[in-house]
């Protein structure tokens, strides 16, 4: 039991000193504003465009290219380039992303700009009403560890019932101020659903059944990104390594060790990411190909390209 004991502990304060969820300790200041910028072309220094794909899954373009805003926390932030140049050269999509790392779904909610990481023209529902898109991508691996002062201390270590209590209920908020501020023509939310976690496994599938029960009831729609970065016959098992895709075989780039004829996730040293570069004390869009992002990025990308017009 000790010996268990002595691995979580050495497994959470790896996360806890990665890039994200939480991207430092509580002490530190929120963390920096990832500007929204539809238009700025990704640099060598950012992110390499992705290859064009002649896979099978290779969505169509949609007759109307679509508005997209990408939303999360530091999983969307790792993403966001990545994301941003598979929806321009597939879907020939207008895209926004403003992620946080650290932050949970209250941060988004209008109406705690004192206890929130995200500033207020960062909202969700202040977003929507100026960029007026058509999806809403909203991509959180459920903060459980009370980093962000909008939970109020509630924490899944703790106090379970009353997490999962207050998480749908801010799924129920923020769905319903980004529908409001689309007016007329609210925009479609799509839930990411995430991959497994190697600390508290049955957090995250309980966060993900959260997202499939919303999106049950309301018709929103589901990226079940998560699966692609699972095993094929244990969706909540964590592993470091999973086989290379046909996508990678035909990238090779992404097969990271073609040999074993598998590909890295996740980094010796970061359990949680998927950005096979070393974190920074500064969150930022993943500098490197990334084969877990690739195929977070890919499944999210289908479905908008399933549902646009």
């Amino acid at each position: 039991m000790r010996g268990r004991w002595i691995v979580g502990a050495l497994l959470a304060g790896l996360l806890l000193g990665a890039c994200g969820d939480p991207a430092s300790g509580p002490e530190a200041a929120p963390p920096a504003r990832a500007t929204p910028d539809a238009s700025s072309a990704p640099t060598s220094t950012t992110r390499q465009r992705p290859a064009a794909s002649t896979s099978p899954d290779t969505p169509d373009a949609p007759s109307k290219a679509p508005t997209v805003l990408y939303l999360g926390d530091s999983l969307a932030m790792e993403n966001q380039k990545v994301l941003g140049d598979l929806l321009r050269d597939q879907l020939d999509a207008q895209y926004t992303s403003a992620p946080y790392s650290g932050t949970t779904l209250c941060d988004y909610l209008e109406g705690t700009a004192d206890r929130s990481l995200v500033p207020p023209a960062d909202k969700a529902a202040a977003l929507v009403r100026s960029l007026r898109p058509d999806f809403v991508v909203l991509q959180f691996w459920g903060n459980s560890w009370g980093y962000t002062p909008c939970m109020d201390g509630i924490t899944y270590d703790k106090t379970r019932k009353t997490y999962f209590e207050r998480y749908e209920a801010d799924m129920k908020r923020l769905a319903g101020q980004i529908t409001d501020a689309g007016g007329t023509r609210p925009p479609r939310i799509v839930w990411v659903l995430q991959g497994p976690d190697p600390i508290t496994p049955d957090r995250v599938r309980d966060v993900n059944a959260l997202y499939e029960e919303r999106a049950r009831a309301t018709g929103e729609l589901l990226a079940d990104a998560g699966k692609t970065v699972s095993p094929a016959s244990a969706r909540n098992t964590w592993v470091q390594y999973l086989p290379c895709t046909s996508y990678e075989h035909e990238h090779p780039e992404y097969c990271t060790q073609p040999g074993h004829d598998r590909t890295a996730l996740h980094r010796e040293d970061d359990y949680l990411h998927f950005c096979l570069a070393p974190t920074t004390s500064t969150p930022k869009p993943c500098p490197v190909r990334s084969p877990g992002i690739m195929r977070l990025t890919r499944a999210i990308t289908r479905v908008i390209a399933a549902h646009a017009d």
